[in-house]
């Protein structure tokens, strides 16, 4: 009879013992979870939801070092001033998230799409040479459809872009093709359509990456 408390005891105290650990357990994983989500949160645009620059680069160099065919597309918003300046920041910041998903759903899950600051956007697909017209060209009519914001107002777009590709221009290096795509980008702004760069493209003068001579382009900062 004196047995039973004991053995109670013993069984009380595993019970309490898996208990403990079970809370720390879901503690922790609360916790990580908590960080993951905290990280993811300065990985992305919080108006767009796309990557930010370095998350960006990150992915797009790894798609770059994985797959042979690939392309690198940079977009422009055009007249984007005139929008903020007319319809206010806040129709603005609409036009932008539309844009941010319009991208996303064009290039999939598996793109590395990123904004890089202000109105200019990259991606990062895997896209072969017999789609890359077709491709484009749905791009932009994607880029071009109106957006209406939450007051019922109706918004035209336009986005210039360009693209470039590792055969074309002779290199697997991201500066290089963000480079090459970005002057093809201004060879073709406001045409309705999506340019794509030659090896001559890579020739012209950049800095960090960028055409020489663009809004926003700095003698200091990194190249991505």
């Amino acid at each position: 009879m004196s047995s039973l408390p004991r053995v109670q005891s013993v069984f009380g105290q595993r019970t309490l013992l898996l208990t403990t650990a079970a809370l720390s357990l879901t503690g922790w994983t609360l916790h990580a979870l908590a960080l993951h989500r905290r990280l993811a949160a300065t990985q992305r645009d919080p108006l767009t939801g796309l990557l930010r620059r370095d998350a960006y680069t990150a992915r797009a160099r790894r798609l770059l070092a994985r797959h042979n065919d690939v392309a690198v597309v940079m977009v422009d918003a055009d007249h984007f001033k005139q929008i903020n300046d007319g319809m206010g920041h806040a129709a603005g910041d609409t036009v932008l998230a539309a844009i941010g998903a319009r991208l996303t759903a064009w290039a999939g899950p598996r793109a590395s799409v990123g904004r890089l600051g202000g109105d200019e956007f990259a991606v990062v697909l895997e896209l072969t040479a017999d789609r890359r017209e077709q491709r484009l060209a749905q791009l932009v009519r994607m880029l071009h459809t109106p957006v209406t914001l939450d007051d019922g107002r109706t918004v035209d777009v336009a986005a210039s872009v360009g693209a470039a590709a590792p055969a074309s221009v002779g290199s697997r290096d991201l500066t290089v093709l963000q480079r090459a795509a970005d002057a093809a980008l201004y060879d073709g702004k406001h045409s309705g359509r999506a340019a794509f760069a030659t090896a001559q493209h890579v020739t012209v003068p950049s800095i960090n990456g960028r055409r020489a001579g663009r809004p926003g382009t700095a003698v200091w900062g990194r190249a991505a």
